[in-house]
């Protein structure tokens, strides 16, 4: 079992554009002609963004439609594929950019025929999908992408769904984590990648400091090219401003490549480093990441994920597959298959019944499923965007083995905003009616 799927990755890795895992070689036969349903998977299978991110999830998608295709899940998912009928994934890479992005989804929906998409890390990809999505009425599910733009740029959104969290909710847990641990910090900094999403997140953090750690100071910031790799100049510009907080929101090959060096050259060891996705490489870290460097995994995903009966099932499959624990892109990708399962048989079809996307839109929205991460509520963007919690720990390795240590989770209505309400407004107005524990 552990050569077959390390076969199939590596050939996913090596440039194959569309691979289907079901059932051989998709032909563009539809779903309808063929009686499966048919998935289109999208995820980094080349460049930076693979190895933590992109493998992992293609990974879960790999081993998740196996195990659903013979019934072994455990309640509610036990019924064989989705909805009786078995799963067809096609697997696609996500490198390459937006413009191209939106020819593969077009190509999936049209020459594929896929009956719905799961994909996505970036957000510029994200957003660039979301319109085509409601353009070729495809039901569509974000599994990673952060960005809060979303669904304000698509607030009449029908087709498309995020099962994951956004990046307001990573960086106001995270300064609500400091509030909790370190209430005294003074000198924050941050280095992010110079795009919208290592913008926008150093945005909200700043912001909610400024709200929950008025005595803070920021002494630093730095904004790098995403994809960069090397960070001798950032990491002696932050080292001279002597702060003790590194918040980053790198992730990829640029939050591994980061952690390398500035723990290499000291950063690391003179102020402690924030990593709002370091828990991607939670496995991989070993000794090259400092004990007691803060990470998060947008939400309750990876080794954060909870003690219950789907995510003990899942881990143990993951593991016995591929020799490794899940991360959480793992996690969460898993997550957004189990929401499409839920839609589709909970749509009020037939057993064996594919149903249309209206179908399955309509079950998705505003639903309440359970998943690998507990329950997940669609209750934000008018039914479109879950809500969850979100963990905080400090990474330790200590006798050949990574750890999570001094872990505190907040409730989705601790860090999430108010339907309708922007993160920015929101952490402008003091956080009203947040509920915390």
């Amino acid at each position: 079992m552990k050569n077959k799927k390390t076969s199939i990755i590596k050939s996913l890795i090596t440039g194959a554009t569309a691979i289907a895992l079901a059932a051989g070689i998709a032909t563009g036969a539809s779903a309808a002609e063929n009686g499966k349903f048919r998935v289109g998977i999208v995820t980094f299978l080349s460049g930076p963004a693979a190895g933590p991110f992109g493998v992992p999830s293609a990974n879960a998608a790999k081993v998740l439609v196996e195990e659903l295709n013979k019934g072994n899940l455990p309640a509610p998912y036990d019924k064989l594929g989705i909805n009786g009928a078995e799963i067809e994934a096609v697997i696609i890479d996500e490198a390459g950019g937006a413009t191209k992005q939106v020819e593969e989804y077009r190509n999936l929906v049209q020459r594929q025929k896929v009956d719905a998409v799961i994909g996505y890390v970036s957000s510029g990809d994200c957003l660039a999908v979301a319109p085509v999505a409601e353009e070729l009425k495809t039901f569509t599910v974000a599994y990673d992408c952060g960005t809060s733009r979303l669904f304000a740029e698509n607030s009449d959104a029908k087709y498309m769904f995020r099962t994951g969290l956004d990046a307001s909710v990573d960086n106001i847990g995270a300064v609500r984590y400091l509030a909790a641990t370190r209430p005294d910090v003074t000198r924050l900094s941050g280095i992010q990648q110079n795009y919208s999403w290592g913008q926008d997140s150093w945005n909200d953090f700043t912001a909610a400091a400024a709200k929950l750690l008025p005595e803070a100071d920021v002494v630093e910031e730095q904004f790098p090219k995403i994809y960069q790799g090397q960070y001798g100049a950032e990491i002696s510009a932050l080292s001279v401003k002597r702060p003790e907080i590194v918040h980053s929101s790198f992730w990829g090959g640029d939050m591994e490549a980061f952690v390398l060096q500035a723990n290499a050259r000291g950063l690391l060891e003179d102020a402690t480093g924030l990593l709002t996705c370091g828990e991607a490489s939670f496995g991989t870290y070993k000794d090259q990441a400092p004990n007691g460097m803060i990470i998060g995994a947008r939400g309750p995903f990876g080794a954060f994920a909870p003690d219950n009966e789907l995510n003990n099932w899942f881990e143990g499959v993951y593991s016995a597959a591929y020799d490794k624990d899940p991360v959480y892109p793992a996690t969460k990708m898993a997550q957004a298959i189990l929401g499409l399962k839920y839609a589709a048989e909970n749509a009020g079809v037939g057993d064996k019944e594919i149903p249309s996307a209206e179908q399955l839109s309509a079950a998705m929205k505003g639903a309440t499923f359970e998943s690998v991460s507990g329950t997940v509520e669609m209750a934000r963007a008018s039914g479109h965007q879950a809500m969850q919690g979100i963990t905080y720990g400090e990474y330790h390795y200590e006798d050949g083995k990574p750890s999570i240590k001094n872990a505190v989770s907040f409730s989705g209505a601790c860090v999430t905003p108010p339907e309708g309400v922007s993160a920015a407004e929101w952490i402008e107005q003091g956080f009203p009616g947040a509920t915390c524990n």
